[in-house]
This record gives structure tokens, C-alpha cells and sequence, in this order.
């Protein structure tokens, strides 16, 4: 009978072993490999388009609390600053505060916001319990008669208390706009206020496009009647790029966010920020609405999101990307009812001269909102916000930044606070009132 040599077990071992490895290293050495086996449990909604990248937030494979901390300030901080964060980390690094601190560690961004663990995240991520504002502030009704009876899962209710960013419900800023209208007359939105260079008008004669370009009458067309030909911008200024060691130019023929962002720098920041384009910023593919975890359009599934997709190349019609371009992709409750709601019949007038520009209320209006910066130099500029998510979790962040361009503060509280009404667009007037004015006035009163 015929003996069967058996291998050695522990060769068998040594085989499987490296073969696993070799198996579950390879997608780590490319930017777009299946990094998916491992994830340790499901990513929140603010950062499930960049879970592939890994090293977006673990910047140290055993950096432990510090290293998870600076990639959250690399890609927040800048947004917390503009925001005059009420609880900044130095509020507990302050050696009179290290009681509380003992009792929540606040000076780690992970002690409140942790990943991977979705069965403990809460509303706008939070991984405490509700009534963490207990740790701080159990002495509140001492100074707050109003605030005797109520439950301290109650602070965060849309009209009062935002973690890190107070400014809107300070009672000094409440008393400011006590019995304020509905809506202000005039009611209008900022005045865009850049600080472009400006060049010659150009014409059809202008175009430096190559030879085998410049008979595309239709993109000629459009660029004419663009700021770009006004103010001197050619096909090359976009289309071509000089090579630094070399200085030969390349001719490109679909420029991305980048070449935008030699004018329009902080545009591109604010869209790099937010949802639909912070996996550009960190080398990713671009995001498309087939990723997306909220309600889109089967059609535009597949359509990868840049500057391009909203703007449009070479029309760059901003009436264009501040509602049709929204329409394309969303299909939620709130962009679905947008069409007859109050603020489109406002946005249907002011595109047909009926009344200011300003007045029309379209979807950008609200959701990349116009702010006041400076610039480099200390002149103060207007330019949009491209990050369309910075002022909606909580949406009671719009109230200073939107809202209140057109809008009482009172009205404006009330109206964030109604879920439904947000559902219908603000069809309607809301149904809810909070009582953060009504305590203020009655502090005044009983002084």
C-alpha cells in the first residue's frame, strides 16, 4: 500500500499566513484600493465618503488621542475660529477648570465625536449621553430661573444651545432683536464684494485656443458673455499650464478645482470643506451622488462632482448652479418642495427683473451662504461659502449667516426648530415656538 507524505502543518501554516497577508496589504499600497475589511464598524455621515482613506484622521498608526486631535483641527479648525468657538480646548486646558476636565475629557475632539461605533452615535454625532451638559453646568438654575424645569437633554433643542457656537442665543444678541417683523423690508442678501484682477475686455479676436479650437462658435459664445472675457481672462489662463522646470505649456483640456483655485482660492477651500468635494482634497475620486447616504436622483447617479458640474464650463451661469444644478442631483423632501414654496416665487422675480437680484432666495441663498471675510491685505470681501454643510448641523448655525438677512430673529428660531416646515420648504409659518426670547424679555422685566 501506498504511502501519502503528508506536508508539514506548520508549513501549511507559514504558506496561509503570508498569503493572507500579501491578500490584505495590497489595497493599502493604492489610493483607491477596497480598504473596506478594515474598517472596525460603520462611519458617521460627516466622513463616510473619506473612510477609504485611512490616514485622513489615523495620521500615526499608534499616535493614540494627540495624533486623532490634529487631523481633526486640519480639517476643522479653520471652520471653528470663524465660528468664535464657545468651547475652544483652551477653555480646558486651564488649570481651574481640570475638575471638569477629570469629568470630560472636552480638550479631545473624540471625547464627544468617536468613529466606527455607530450604535452610540446620536443626533449631529455625538457619542455622549444627552444630558452631558450636566458635567459642566448642574448649578444652572441658580442664574436661569426659566431653566428650573427642564430636562438636561433638552439644551441642544434647535433655538438654544449649540455646543460650539453660542453667538446666536446670547441674550445680549436675543434683547438686540426683540419684537423684529417676519421679514425686514427690504429684504435682501449681501452684496458680493470680491477683489478680482481686471483686465482688458477681450473679444472673438482674442482667443489664444489652439488652431484647432477656435472655430467651437457655441464655447466662444458662452465665454463671451462670461465676467471671464470681461475682465481679461483667456483660454489659456484656465486651459494651459507651464511646466516649472522646463517652462514648456501643457494645453488641458478639462481643468480641474485646481486652476480654479489660482482666482478663486476660497471658493475652492469652502467646496474642498465640505460634502462634495473633500474626497478631492484628500486624492481621492470624485464624489458622486451614487455614494451619497441622502435622497438623489437615479439619473445623475454617476455624474462626478467639481467645480465644473454646478458651474458648468465656459457659461459659468451662477443662476444655474444656485438651484438647477441642486435639482439635478437632490430629490429630498425639502429640495422636492422648494418649487412652491414661498422663496421660489421670490427667486422666480428677481431671474426675471421684477424685483432686485437680491431678493430671490434660491438654493445657494441659504445653503452656501454669502460672509464677510478679509483678505490678505485687511480689505473686508463678500464671497460664498462653497461648503454647503457648514451651516447645517445644527441648522441653527443659518440663523446669523441667512436667515436673519431677510428674516426676524424670533421668526427665524421658530422656523429652524419645525422639522415639518423645513420638510415643506417653509411653506406655511411654523408651529413651534421656542422660548429663548420670551426668557430674555422676562430677565429685563423682573431687574
Amino acid at each position: 500500500m501506498m504511502k501519502v507524505k503528508l506536508l508539514n502543518p506548520w508549513l501549511v501554516w507559514g504558506i496561509v499566513t503570508v498569503a493572507l497577508v500579501a491578500y490584505f496589504s495590497i489595497p493599502l499600497f493604492y489610493e483607491d484600493g477596497d480598504k473596506s475589511v478594515f474598517l472596525t464598524g460603520e462611519t458617521t455621515h460627516g466622513h463616510y465618503q473619506i473612510e477609504m482613506q485611512c490616514n485622513a484622521c489615523h495620521l500615526s498608526e499608534f499616535g493614540g488621542q494627540e495624533a486623532l486631535q490634529e487631523s481633526c483641527v486640519n480639517c476643522h479648525g479653520d471652520e471653528l475660529k470663524r465660528a468664535k468657538d464657545s468651547h475652544p480646548k483652551s477653555k480646558f486646558t486651564d488649570p481651574r477648570n481640570a475638575d471638569r476636565t477629570a469629568i470630560l475629557d472636552a480638550r479631545f475632539c473624540v471625547t464627544c465625536h468617536t468613529e466606527h461605533n455607530q450604535e452610540v452615535v446620536g443626533q449631529m454625532g455625538l457619542t455622549l449621553p444627552e444630558d452631558y451638559c450636566i458635567k459642566c453646568h448642574e448649578d444652572i438654575e441658580e442664574d436661569r430661573v426659566s431653566h428650573k424645569d427642564l430636562g438636561f437633554e433638552t439644551c441642544a433643542t434647535s433655538g438654544c444651545h449649540n455646543y460650539h457656537d453660542n453667538k446666536g442665543i446670547y441674550e445680549d444678541f436675543l434683547l438686540k432683536h426683540v419684537d423684529e417683523p417676519i421679514v425686514h423690508s427690504p429684504a435682501k442678501s449681501k452684496p458680493l464684494k470680491g477683489r478680482r484682477q481686471q483686465g482688458d475686455v477681450l473679444t472673438l479676436q482674442d482667443i489664444d485656443a489652439p488652431e484647432s479650437l477656435k472655430y467651437e462658435q457655441l464655447i466662444h459664445a458662452d465665454w463671451l458673455e462670461t465676467t471671464h472675457a470681461q475682465q481679461g481672462v483667456n483660454c489659456s489662463d484656465c486651459h494651459q499650464v507651464k511646466d516649472k522646470a522646463t517652462n514648456i505649456a501643457t494645453w488641458i483640456t478639462k481643468p480641474d478645482h485646481k486652476v480654479c483655485s489660482d482666482c478663486h482660492k476660497e471658493e475652492v477651500d469652502g467646496f474642498l470643506d465640505g460634502k462634495h468635494g473633500m474626497r478631492l482634497k484628500q486624492n481621492m475620486s470624485p464624489m458622486t451622488p451614487a455614494m451619497a447616504r441622502q435622497d438623489m436622483k437615479s439619473t445623475a447617479g454617476h455624474k462626478e462632482l467639481g467645480c465644473q458640474s454646478c458651474h458648468s464650463a465656459h457659461r459659468y451661469d451662477t443662476k444655474q448652479a444656485a438651484v438647477t444644478a441642486c435639482q439635478n442631483c437632490h430629490d429630498d423632501d425639502h429640495t422636492n418642495a422648494y418649487e412652491d414654496s414661498p422663496h421660489y416665487s421670490l427667486w422666480v422675480k428677481a431671474s426675471t427683473g421684477q424685483i432686485d437680484s437680491r431678493e430671490g432666495v434660491s438654493c445657494a441663498s441659504c445653503h452656501m451662504p454669502r460672509e464677510i471675510r478679509k483678505n490678505n491685505v485687511g480689505e473686508e470681501t463678500i464671497v460664498v461659502q462653497h461648503n454647503q454643510n457648514d451651516n447645517l448641523r445644527p441648522n441653527e448655525k443659518m440663523i446669523r449667516s441667512v436667515c436673519m438677512d431677510c428674516h426676524g430673529l424670533e421668526f427665524s428660531i421658530d422656523a429652524l426648530a419645525d422639522a415639518e416646515l423645513v420638510k415643506r420648504n417653509f411653506k406655511g409659518k411654523p408651529s413651534k415656538h421656542i422660548q429663548s426670547m420670551d426668557w430674555a424679555r422676562s430677565r429685563v422685566e423682573t431687574k
